[in-house]
């Protein structure tokens, strides 16, 4: 053991590679979470060569602690929902950028804002049977620990010349939108969430911290680099806004989505368009940061997502406001 605090463990692998565990209910993600993520980065960058991101219950992290935000939101302690969402986007980003390979194992349940752990390290080991989703939407909010950013950076990665870029825009766009699930590791390809080549899915779980650790250790003996920040990032502005309103106005008259659906979907499609940009532009991801988690504070204002908050946390499942 090298680190705990109620909610989380930091332990020593071997080999150099440290082991970083999350320990709250449904390993939920709360303040003493992303403390002990901070500090499980901070030790592995001093003294280690590796992190893994993984633990051995039946499920990775059913996402963010809403009880948490819940409070606050209803407190209408809006300062601190900011500070946290801004921690909780800070430590992601030092999971892709600190100076140690780092890699998420990951089963069963790997929602919301586990999901967007995971997506920022630099592998994802996953297992076969992993249940993966940005479903913020459901609880009246859009992903705000980077996931929202990290869909719009990934569509603009797959932009080419020939490609109508619009499509693969509103794809990544769905993924959050129709807040959809994995049924399997392989289906998670499919939503944009495992990428080929990059991350690997594996059948058993009783040895898949052994496999992450194994992949860190040979990161880390060949040289690892860390990626570049990415300034670069292709929004695609007004034309791709105004697309996404109108296929949500469409939907809203045909009855699909309610009207405080709409709403979300619309802050949604502003983030992922790169705001209120006139033409396609490059941007940073600290500019897409900003902007989710904006748009997270402002529906955290809104009374209809308290109602979706507190449904969830009483009724285990969505409600349709």
């Amino acid at each position: 053991l090298v680190w705990e605090n109620e909610e989380f463990v930091v332990e020593d692998l071997g080999d150099g590679i440290l082991n970083a565990e999350f320990r709250s209910k449904m390993n939920s993600i709360g303040e003493n979470v992303l403390l002990g993520l901070d500090k499980a980065i901070d030790i592995a960058e001093e003294n280690f060569q590796g992190l893994v991101v993984g633990n051995q219950a039946p499920y990775f992290s059913a996402g963010a602690n809403l009880s948490m935000i819940l409070m606050a939101a209803a407190e209408q302690e809006y300062d601190q929902i900011n500070s946290t969402i801004k921690k909780f986007q800070d430590i992601v980003m030092r999971l892709r950028y600190c100076n140690i390979p780092t890699i998420a194992s990951v089963q069963g349940m790997t929602l919301a804002g586990g999901c967007e752990v995971a997506m920022h390290c630099d592998k994802i080991v996953a297992n076969a049977e992993t249940y993966t989703g940005l479903v913020e939407v459901g609880v009246g909010i859009i992903p705000a620990g980077g996931g929202t950013k990290e869909m719009t950076l990934r569509a603009s990665n797959k932009y080419n010349k020939n490609d109508v870029e619009l499509n693969i825009l509103q794809e990544h766009f769905l993924t959050i939108g129709m807040a959809k699930v994995s049924t399997s590791a392989y289906e998670a390809h499919d939503l944009g969430i495992l990428i080929k080549g990059k991350d690997i899915i594996v059948m058993n779980n009783k040895s898949q911290i052994a496999i992450a650790k194994s992949h860190a250790k040979i990161m880390a003996e060949t040289g690892y680099i860390p990626p570049l920040r990415e300034r670069n990032i292709k929004v695609l502005g007004k034309q791709a806004l105004g697309m996404f309103l109108v296929g949500t106005h469409s939907m809203k008259s045909a009855n699909y989505i309610s009207e405080f659906d709409k709403k979300i979907a619309n802050k949604l499609a502003y983030v992922m368009s790169g705001g209120d940009l006139s033409e396609s532009t490059m941007v940073s991801e600290q500019y897409l940061l900003e902007l989710e988690r904006e748009a997270f504070l402002s529906l955290c204002g809104e009374r209809k997502t308290l109602e979706r908050i507190q449904h969830m946390l009483t009724k285990g499942k969505p409600l349709r406001n």
